[in-house]
């Protein structure tokens, strides 16, 4: 099946095969072409230019997309989708003047949706489940990482994990699933937190691996969950199974988790609120993502990523939504860019780059994924007809999205 695409307005995010991240400087600059044609092949990108080159061009399907910008789908590399029920009362309860540390410690938070979840048949959960990642689609997601972590028993994390395999098997869209059983200690465990690092290790991961059910591994490092030690415990566990880091860090203190993951060769760290000289000093000539989680910022009014920092000392910035019921209960990748923009001064090329091409990597996907590239995936937003890629971001209340392809057909 060929699908052409004509009269592209602006084909944005153009790349060689060879470009698998963009850091620093280079993340100012986001590569186009002015009156484009696209041509897919199957689900595969097979080639692209100007219209004037275009004239011999055959296809089965021709989409006409004068007015309109042409762009690789969204990667959100760190959310939470697979979950039952809500926190309404807990957005009532902050309004109110407690804080997400105060509700936690009333029970409230991710024991909260942990027995939530619990009471939830494993088919309730997929049906919830996938009615988000179809939602997500619709706004332009095309690669989407899924932790577990709101079971934090064996077996609710193991009813989230088969949630998110089916999940991947059964939807179009790609998809790596993350093993978080530690991301708090249940309340069976209260005062013994080294005995569920053990149940972590000692019956959740054999199992996990038996089932194939995991890509990464993943820890709440912080203050009042799980600290230096139990990080690093957990990540040499995961190393044992076969299975890389991606570290919840900083989000509320910095203690040295950041030098952690890294020395670990953590495939990012997500979140970093709070970062330090020295954290940055530890990404640098690392191969990990950091990752920024601006509509948590915006949801739990704490400070946001400070990734100019970051771009200034010539790093990668990757962009992700943090979708969960308690901290930010949406998957809107487009309100994550126009966040970025105006909340934490990303240009709107700094912005776009972070959520596509830095999000695929932090994924390890973006040799497949995350730019416009021959031989990669097709997995393209068309816009509706709008002036330029600016507008994406400015326009944060409108929906731009008039169509999206997930390898190659148009969902």
């Amino acid at each position: 099946m060929t699908t052409l695409i004509i009269n592209i307005k602006q084909l944005i995010q153009i790349r060689e095969a060879n470009v698998l991240k963009v850091s620093g400087q280079e993340m100012k600059t986001l590569p186009l072409i002015e009156n484009a044609y696209l041509l897919i092949k199957n689900d595969t990108i097979v080639d692209f230019g100007k219209m004037e080159d275009c004239f011999s061009t055959k296809a089965e399907t021709i989409i006409d997309a004068t007015g309109k910008i042409v762009m690789p789908t969204w990667c959100d590399s760190h959310t939470h989708v697979v979950y039952a029920g809500n926190r309404v009362q807990e957005f009532a309860d902050r309004i109110n003047g407690l804080s997400y540390e105060d509700i936690a410690n009333r029970g409230g938070g991710i024991l909260n949706s942990a027995k939530t979840l619990q009471n939830t048949t494993e088919n309730d959960l997929y049906q919830q489940s996938l009615q988000r990642v179809k939602q997500l689609i619709k706004l332009g997601t095309g690669a989407l990482e899924i932790k577990s972590g709101y079971g934090l028993t064996l077996e609710a994390e193991l009813k989230m994990l088969r949630v998110i395999k089916r999940l991947k098997k059964e939807q179009n869209i790609k998809i790596k699933a993350t093993f978080l059983g530690a991301h708090a200690v249940p309340t069976e465990f209260k005062n013994n937190k080294s005995g569920y690092l053990d149940h972590i290790i000692n019956d959740m991961l054999p199992q996990i691996k038996a089932e194939d059910l995991a890509d990464y591994i993943d820890v709440f490092c912080e203050k009042g969950y799980f600290d230096l030690d139990d990080t690093k415990r957990i990540m040499e566990a995961g190393m044992q199974y076969g299975l890389k880091s991606k570290i919840h860090v900083n989000q509320f203190n910095s203690f040295g988790g950041v030098k952690l993951a890294v020395a670990h060769n953590a495939v990012s760290v997500d979140h970093l609120e709070e970062l330090t000289t020295n954290d940055i000093e530890a990404l640098q000539n690392s191969n990990t993502m950091p990752v920024a989680l601006p509509s948590c910022s915006y949801f739990l009014s704490i400070p946001y990523t400070p990734a100019r920092q970051l771009l200034n000392a010539g790093l990668p910035v990757a962009l992700a939504t943090d979708f969960n019921p308690g901290s930010t209960p949406s998957g809107n990748m487009n309100f994550v860019v126009s966040t970025a923009c105006i909340k934490m001064k990303l240009t709107p090329e700094e912005a776009i780059n972070a959520a596509t091409l830095n999000g695929a990597y932090a994924m390890e996907i973006s040799n497949k994924y995350g730019s416009i590239t021959k031989g990669k995936k097709a997995n393209l937003i068309i816009t509706t007809p709008i002036e330029n890629y600016n507008y994406l971001p400015y326009a944060f209340g409108e929906n731009c999205i008039e169509h999206v392809i997930i390898n190659g057909e148009v969902v």
